[in-house]
């Protein structure tokens, strides 16, 4: 099969990485001209190192064009920060063909970013686009060619835009990730799904004395506190209320999930936190104003649940509440600066209107 992976971080290394190691052909487009050409010296390999050892694999390409790497791809796959989707979505547009399959994982519902790009790029190619609750791979780099993954992911719930193509985006994501997948419905009920925004908001505002005072810190490990936890189930409760008020059904992936040691499998599966924590790789420096845990996860995920929750008529203290305290830290108004219906061109959609939008897609 052949796969386009776009962008050069930690996701999507892991994704171009195992992919490979699957045998697919795989082509990895990067931003950077230097770090691209310095991949290519290399032989355009990546060692994925997992728990059954260390994988030198070779990919089909790496460069800088966008348009040679997702040329005669069934399956492109970008696993950048959500911030970053709208500079690659205008970049993918005008070279999308008929059939291909674009897959955000996750993408804080930035299907709508890539739809529309299309749209405003007047390519009438029929593409679908899907996202899912969380990276399926628990990874960090460990080099410039390096990647180390820790666990992959047992059930990704995802999302399909226009809901009427999910048959055939699914059977194409399927073939790159084997019985993993699990059709959630619409791409709104596939961005409902993001763990980000649940995990780590109350991991890095309620530790971000010991994260600005350390060295380094593992909000996972010394920042997981019962206290915590109790906080993260209520802001996932306001998640799960938003989901069932728009009528989407469970199962619904609850993070309590993550930690439990028995009961329903979370996206992946048993034991994760233990071997996450055991790792390592999370100990690490988060500057609270850059990281992407507050760009990415704070900013642009909690602003996205809170307005979605206001079409829904559901209330979202703790998500409004994470929104004024990291906005206080950045010095920015997150509910103005985030991503909301309204920022994304759909605020004065009804909820019919937005349900058949994402059935149907965009009109010709």
């Amino acid at each position: 099969m052949k796969i386009a992976v776009l962008g050069g971080g930690n996701g999507s290394f892991a994704a171009a990485g195992d992919f490979a190691l699957q045998g697919h052909d795989v082509r990895l487009w990067r931003r950077d001209i230097e770090q691209a050409l310095a991949h290519r010296t290399e032989g355009s390999r990546i060692i994925v190192k997992d728990s059954n050892g260390r994988h030198d694999v070779r990919l089909a390409l790496v460069t800088t064009e966008i348009g040679d790497a997702v040329d005669q791809a069934e399956l492109i796959v970008c696993p950048v920060p959500a911030f970053a989707q709208a500079e690659i979505a205008k970049q993918l547009a005008p070279r999308l063909r008929d059939g291909q399959v674009v897959f955000l994982p996750p993408g804080t519902f930035g299907t709508m970013i890539f739809a529309s790009a299309l749209r405003d790029a007047g390519n009438p190619a029929s593409i679908s686009v899907a996202e899912t609750g969380t990276l399926p791979w628990l990874t960090r780099k460990h080099g410039p060619f390096e990647v180390a993954i820790t666990v992959r992911a047992k059930r990704l719930p995802v999302g399909v835009f226009p809901l009427r193509t999910a048959d055939h985006a699914l059977s194409v994501i399927g073939r790159a990730f084997p019985g993993v997948i699990e059709p959630c419905g619409d791409a709104l009920s596939g961005a409902l799904m993001n763990a980000g925004p649940i995990i780590h908001p109350p991991l890095i505002i309620m530790n971000a004395g010991p994260i600005e005072h350390f060295e380094s810190w593992d909000i996972h490990k010394e920042g997981t506190q019962a206290a915590i936890r109790r906080v993260t189930d209520a802001l996932d409760a306001e998640r799960i209320a938003v989901r069932e008020a728009l009528g989407y059904g469970a199962p619904h992936f609850p993070l309590a999930h993550h930690y439990a040691k028995e009961g329903e499998i979370w996206m992946y599966g048993r034991g994760t936190h233990e071997r996450l924590t055991d790792s390592g790789d999370w100990r690490e420096r988060i500057v609270l104003t850059e990281h992407r845990y507050m760009r990415e996860d704070l900013q642009i995920g909690l602003s996205f649940l809170a307005s979605v929750a206001e079409l829904a008529g559901i209330s979202t203290p703790l998500a409004r509440s994470f929104l004024a305290i990291g906005g206080a830290i950045c010095g920015e108004d997150f509910v103005s600066t985030g991503r909301t219906l309204d920022s994304l061109g759909l605020g004065d959609m009804d909820r019919g209107s937005l349900q058949r939008l994402l059935r149907e897609g965009f009109t010709r």
